[in-house]
């Protein structure tokens, strides 16, 4: 998240008066005084950035839909710079509730209404004929949520707010989100993957090639582009199977480093049942057998190339490995996985 700044006054200082005119419902000034916080944002020390975050979340659920969701952003942002996540994460969760409960009627009402392409929210305000269409309190969570999946994606970056992320909530979530890609054909990929992102995650790799297995824990993967390099990275890497390891610089990029480099795939990854793992997906397409993901690594068909690195920039990734399977062990595991298909 990026605001251009104008002037050095504190950032603190339109925060409080916001705070103020939000509790006075003086909807005018807190709007003026809204934008004066982006204006000073990139001026913000860090010290008033890591206060202002949980005092802006605390407002959200006094604020019109308009304002609380731009102001959501800048408590993501607050966020990225240094806010207590866990301070700031079931206001933002519960406006993202509300913005995705608001964008499936929309859909409901634009498919009731004549159906169509759905309009562009990012394309400015919405046009007088849009709000006519499906009124103003569904158009506008339809046109706020890319800034709610802003919002819940800074806070999600922060394994101590999915760690904490009640599985019943989660599961809400990612329903009412389904719900609306699958009514409007928008993926929302960035908030629907940073809510699939799985912490402390036993995985059970079966490299069938050497008839070898290893028990490891993911953290913080957030598509299987990074788990196939890690993987590559700490099996071939640390001498267990054959192959070409992804150089240092490549797995780094895969757990904390900035940027990205180029890297080759090792391996295919496929489910127990014989059905490709595909890169573009998530962990969480691994399936569960007896308590813990399995993936078998079998060679790969081709040559696959791709840029290594974090499909979520601002979290960090990790995958260790806790234990080599014993040879019987990985045969009888070995001994239930079909042939690759």
């Amino acid at each position: 998240m990026i605001f251009t700044g104008r002037g050095r006054e504190r950032f603190l200082d339109a925060v409080t008066g916001f705070e103020t005119a939000v509790r006075e419902r003086d909807g005018e000034r807190a709007q003026r005084l809204l934008q004066d916080m982006y204006g000073r944002f990139d001026q913000a020390a860090e010290d008033e950035l890591v206060a202002a975050g949980p005092r802006l979340a605390a407002l959200l659920h006094d604020m019109p839909e308009g304002p609380r969701a731009l102001t959501a952003v800048v408590v993501g942002a607050c966020v990225e710079r240094g806010a207590d996540a866990t301070l700031c994460d079931l206001h933002v969760l519960a406006g993202l509730a509300t913005a995705l409960g608001a964008a499936g009627e929309f859909c409901e009402r634009w498919a009731a209404t004549g159906g169509g392409g759905l309009p562009d929210p990012d394309t400015g305000d919405p046009e007088p004929a849009v709000l006519e269409r499906a009124g103003q309190d569904a158009t506008l969570g339809w046109w706020l949520l890319p800034r709610w999946e802003m919002a819940t994606v800074a806070m999600l970056n922060r394994p101590s707010v999915r760690t904490g992320l009640e599985p019943a909530l989660r599961a809400g979530l990612l329903d009412a989100l389904r719900a609306v890609q699958e009514a409007s054909g928008h993926d929302f990929k960035c908030l629907h993957y940073a809510l699939l992102v799985l912490d402390d995650e036993p995985l059970l790799a079966l490299h069938r090639p050497t008839g070898t297995g290893y028990l490891l824990r993911m953290t913080g993967i957030g598509d299987n582009f990074q788990l196939h390099t890690l993987l590559a990275d700490v099996l071939i890497g640390g001498g267990h199977v054959p192959g070409q390891a992804p150089s240092a610089q490549e797995a780094a990029v895969c757990r904390d480093a900035p940027g990205q480099v180029p890297t080759t795939g090792s391996f295919n990854l496929v489910t127990p049942g014989g059905d490709w793992v595909w890169n573009e997906g998530t962990p969480t397409d691994i399936p569960i057998v007896e308590g813990v993901r399995v993936v078998v690594l079998d060679p790969p068909p081709y040559q696959r190339g791709w840029p290594a690195g974090r499909f979520f920039p601002g979290m960090t990734g990790d995958l260790v490995l806790e234990r080599v399977l014993g040879a019987d062990e990985t045969r009888e595991w070995l001994g239930r996985c079909a042939p690759p298909k």
